[in-house]
């Protein structure tokens, strides 16, 4: 096993004492690492994809954060007063206060998760060949908004490419490239302003309120738009309070409200930010775009008044935005994101840089430099990763990044990455420290790895199902 390493408390990074989870442990679910012989029969079966393993076969799941998270008592409370009504359910209309009053947000539409309200803004915003400006693509985003017939355009800061950076805000617009787009293409051919409050395809980087508030000077001019991915906002707002001057002294709450109130509406992936299992929503200011959005919704997700949810899920998902925006909650949850990350940078592993709020990303180029970005490295890393201890991670690169769809050649993103994504409220600190032992007995064996060849790609969103076989 790899040697130990204490570093510095949480508090003693601070200058003050120690803090620890605002929450205790009412409830367990036994967790088993599978022997090697194990290890490897399941991500052969796998095709060497780790969203192909079953869940049975990992030991620590840092798949993703979206449904993983753990609920509180008052959420499961809430399931038990679910009005299951087909039109007109109660628990709606508590959702739609919670996000009224935390979001600002005048009309709201739920669907059954995030992609749902990707798919019915694209529907409803986009015209064929108008552009979509964003900080960074995310899969399931760009793809709605290509196959509404919109053309993606990356207008974040070039810092944001560079895993070693240190800027505060890598998820910035660059307002120079926004301005570029519309010299080039016209106002009237950009349908909105993608901006995500934290970017997650460059390691969970955040927006400030400055580069928000200028953004909206910018499109205010124009007629633009903006419409935000605020899946995990209440983490961008932590960093605003650590980070922005004017800010440290404002709750979580009023930040999160503030920013918001420089777009024009935003959809969520109710299954990240605000704590529960499945869920969505969609909500605007704008009359039109909302009547248009809620007669879509019961075209593809269900009656405007639960979208795909039950009513015991919205009322879960109304008590989890109240929870969402406790300062010791996010504090906590952003803490367990950091620890790891320095236990990993102690050991000089390469991640990307600074840490994020939901996750560490491995950089996968700089751990197997002798791997072409051809051969799948972070794909490749992943599955080490696994077969080592049973981690389940996942590839944030070339695979993720898809192809062309006018040249059918790999993009090659500057990003080739792995995703150790901490669930809320899941996981302790003992796991982080197996999770860290881990990648650096990966990172040690690193002259040994071989790259992947894919040999099944599915058309759409590829990672998800794609095979592959190691390199001979």
């Amino acid at each position: 096993m790899a040697e130990k390493v204490i570093p510095k408390t949480m508090g003693q990074q601070f200058g003050r004492r120690s803090w620890a989870e605002p929450w205790k442990i009412k409830m367990v679910e036994p967790i088993n690492l599978p022997k090697p012989e194990r290890l490897q029969a399941a991500i052969q079966e796998a095709g060497y994809n780790t969203f192909l393993l079953k869940s049975e076969d990992v030991y620590i799941d840092l798949l993703t954060d979206s449904g993983t998270s753990a609920m509180s008592d008052r959420q499961w409370a809430g399931l038990m007063l679910g009005d299951e009504a087909y039109a007109g359910s109660v628990n709606f209309y508590h959702l739609e206060e919670a996000v009224q009053t935390y979001y600002g947000y005048q009309y709201v539409v739920p669907t059954h998760q995030g992609r749902g309200a990707e798919h019915l803004l694209s529907k409803a915003a986009i015209q064929p060949g108008q552009f979509v400006l964003g900080n960074m693509y995310f899969t399931t985003t760009r793809l709605h908004q290509e196959l509404a017939g919109g053309v993606f355009a990356d207008v974040i800061i070039d810092a944001a490419h560079d895993p070693e950076n240190e800027h505060p805000f890598k998820g910035n617009v660059d307002l120079d490239k926004v301005q570029a787009v519309i010299d080039r293409a016209g106002a009237a051919n950009i349908a909105y302003i993608s901006l995500a409050g934290t970017v997650n395809m460059a390691g969970g980087q955040p927006v400030s309120m400055a580069n928000v508030k200028a953004l909206r000077e910018l499109c205010d001019r124009y007629g633009i738009k903006i419409y935000l991915d605020a899946t995990r906002m209440a983490e961008n707002s932590l960093f605003i309070q650590e980070r922005e001057a004017g800010y440290a002294g404002k709750s979580i709450a009023e930040i999160l409200k503030e920013f918001c109130s420089y777009t024009d509406g935003a959809w969520m992936s109710a299954k990240k930010d605000n704590l529960v299992n499945i869920g969505g929503w969609l909500a605007v200011n704008d009359a039109e775009v909302f009547d248009l959005a809620r007669n879509l919704v019961v075209v593809y997700e269900g009656l405007h008044t639960y979208g795909g949810m039950a009513g015991r899920d919205m009322e879960a998902l109304a008590i989890g935005i109240t929870e969402m925006v406790q300062d010791d909650h996010i504090r906590a949850r952003v803490g367990q994101v950091r620890y790891l990350g320095d236990l990993l940078t102690y050991w000089d592993i390469p991640i990307v840089k600074p840490v994020g709020g939901h996750a560490i990303f491995l950089d996968a180029k700089r751990i197997y430099p002798h791997l072409p970005q051809n051969q799948f490295p972070a794909q490749a890393l992943a599955a080490s990763l696994y077969l080592d201890s049973g981690i389940r991670s996942m590839e944030r690169g070339i695979v993720s990044a898809g192809r062309d769809p006018e040249t059918g050649d790999h993009r090659y993103p500057e990003l080739e990455l792995v995703r150790l994504t901490i669930p809320r409220r899941v996981y302790t600190q003992a796991h982080m420290d197996v999770v860290a032992e881990a990648v650096k007995a990966v990172y040690d064996a690193r002259a040994s790895a071989v790259g992947l060849k894919m040999v099944y790609e599915p058309k759409y969103l590829r990672f998800f199902q794609a095979r592959f076989e190691p390199m001979p």
